[in-house]
Order: structure tokens, then sequence, then C-alpha cells
């Protein structure tokens, strides 16, 4: 696929969206075939973000080496601004990830995540940060002094992404979740990250929680169930867009990159219910695309734009949350 022939822009220019997080590469594995991809989670938002035209920088942890380049490389295609500090490993990072028959993905991490400690020059309109940088120490701790400066001065999203295999116990992953959410404006979770977070609570009583603990809006996907959207005015339900699946690696991450979009872009209207179905139905859009092609194969602006004005179908709802 061609994508546009964006520039990165200057790392001192202001950006309408950092995101911070890992960058690995995904090692795709099947019966038939072994492949390379650029991936993890805040890498795939930030690259997301780049082909929705949207002035984005990336601060994460990779090495000098033939991975990290591909990283950068695969980053600059999209106009994003790798930020001073992200070469700081001696090794950049690994997911093995192994497809199911029906496209689902299992992983293996080999991962160290580190990060210096940062004071921004300036703070974007909107700072992004989720998935393993939030959990892992020592980078982690790293993370949530950034989201201590930030919080006040921007709009923070989040997104747990929870890998179970890379945490501490239940109890300790819930702790830190609750402590940056309580710094964040919107967080973002799978139904199977609200269940192993609050096994004991349902969707409804999860997506509340996240608003007595500080964020403005809680979003929950929940696959071909569609996605759930609760503010302090109420609760919609947006339908899942159907799709023939290829495989859902990236999708849940295609969906975050156009709902930071939808939120720079949504006027002054706050969270009412127009905003947050208009919100919805876009990101939702956007993982449709991605799970029609192999990879962290995320849609450019003009595809995202064309598919929502003319919605697609086909004979099965994907589940957009396992990614």
């Amino acid at each position: 696929m061609e994508y546009p022939k964006a520039a990165p822009q200057d790392a001192q220019q202001p950006l309408d969206a950092v995101v911070v997080g890992e960058a690995l590469i995904d090692v795709v594995t099947t019966p038939n075939s072994r492949v390379e991809h650029p991936g993890g989670s805040p890498a795939n938002v930030a690259f997301g973000l780049g082909l929705l035209g949207v002035p984005t920088g990336l601060l994460t942890a990779i090495a000098p080496d033939a991975r990290g380049t591909s990283i950068e490389n695969h980053l600059h295609r999209a106009g994003v601004t790798l930020l001073p500090g992200s070469k700081s490993l001696t090794r950049t990072a690994t997911a093995t990830a192994t497809l199911g028959r029906d496209g689902s993905a299992s992983y293996d991490f080999d991962i160290h995540w580190e990060l210096p400690p940062t004071r921004p020059a300036y703070f974007p309109r909107i700072l992004h940060t989720g998935s393993i940088a939030t959990f892992l120490n020592p980078g982690a701790g790293a993370v949530k002094a950034l989201l201590e400066q930030a919080h006040k001065h921007c709009i923070i999203t989040y997104d747990p992404n929870i890998r179970p295999s890379l945490l501490g116990s239940q109890a300790e992953a819930k702790a830190i979740f609750e402590e940056l959410t309580s710094l964040t404006d919107v967080v973002k979770l799978s139904d199977e990250d609200a269940r192993w977070l609050y096994p004991g609570k349902t969707l409804e009583e999860t997506a509340d929680h996240v608003l007595r603990l500080g964020a403005g809006l809680a979003v929950i996907t929940e696959g071909a169930e569609g996605s759930r959207f609760t503010s302090p005015a109420g609760s919609i339900t947006i339908p899942a867009v159907r799709a023939t699946v290829a495989d859902t690696i990236g999708a849940g991450d295609s969906y975050m990159a156009a709902l930071i979009l939808g939120l720079l872009t949504r006027g002054t209207e706050g969270f009412a219910p127009a905003v947050l179905e208009q919100l919805g139905r876009t990101a939702a859009t956007a993982a449709a695309i991605t799970v029609q092609r192999t990879g962290a194969n995320p849609p450019t602006l003009a595809e995202l734009q064309s598919a929502v004005e003319a919605p697609m179908s086909a004979p099965k709802a994907f589940a957009c949350d396992h990614a």
C-alpha cells in the first residue's frame, strides 16, 4: 500500500498529539509463514494518527539496530516524529504473535522498557499513552511522572491494553491503572481489559467506576456488540461495523487513533450525545478497515472519510478489541 508522502515535523515544533509508549517488532507466525512488522500498541496509535493527518510525535525506547531502523522508517512514512531520547536501548523489543484460524492473535514478548526522565518543552493538544509502557518498570515510572506534569495542560488519553503475561498480580496492575486514570481525561478499555481489571463488576459498573476515578469519558469496546461511551451526562452504545476479518492485529490501535482524531476535531460541544456518536462511529469504521488487512495496517484519512460516508457491509462483525 502507498502511504501519503508526509514529512516528519521538527521535534521542536508543537505537535497536536504526542504518544508515549513502546515500539517493537511484531513477529507474526502462522503454520506456513513468519513475517516481521513494526508494532507495539503506542507506536501503532502514533502511526495511525500520522496517516490520519495529525501532526504526531512518538516518545519510545528502541535500539539503533536493524529492527529499530525499520520502526523509525515505518513511522517516518506516516509523517510521525521520533522524539529525542527514543534510541536508548541495546536491543529493540519483539512481540511474537501467533495467529489462530479465526485471525485472533496471542503474544509472547521480549521487551525491556525504560525511559529517561522527561521535561517537555511544550505540551501537545493531546498526550496518549498505554499498554506495556504504563505497567513495566523502570519505564512505567517515567510515564507516570510525565502524565503528572501534563494532565493540567492538555487532554490525556489512556488505553491500558492489558497483557496479563507481562504484569504482576491483578491487584498491582489495577492499582497502577487507577493511579494513571486519575490523571487522564479519556480511558479506552476492551471488554477483556475491563473484566480482567474488575472481574466482579459489569461493564456498566466499570465505566462508572472509571469516571469516579477522574476520567471525563470511558470507552469500552465489545467486539461484535459494538462499543459503549460513558460520560457524566450518560451512556450510549455504538454498533459494530461489519467487516470480513483477515486478522485483528492493530485494530484496537486504529480505533484509538481515530478516537483521538475525533477528540481533536469535536469543537466546543464537549461530550454531547451527538459528539459521542460521531466519535464512536468513526473509530469503529477505522478498526473495521484495519481488520480486513493483514498486520497493523490502519486507514489513511481519505480511506476513513470515504468509508464513513459509505459504510461497509460484509458477512461478519469483527472484534476490534484484542490488538
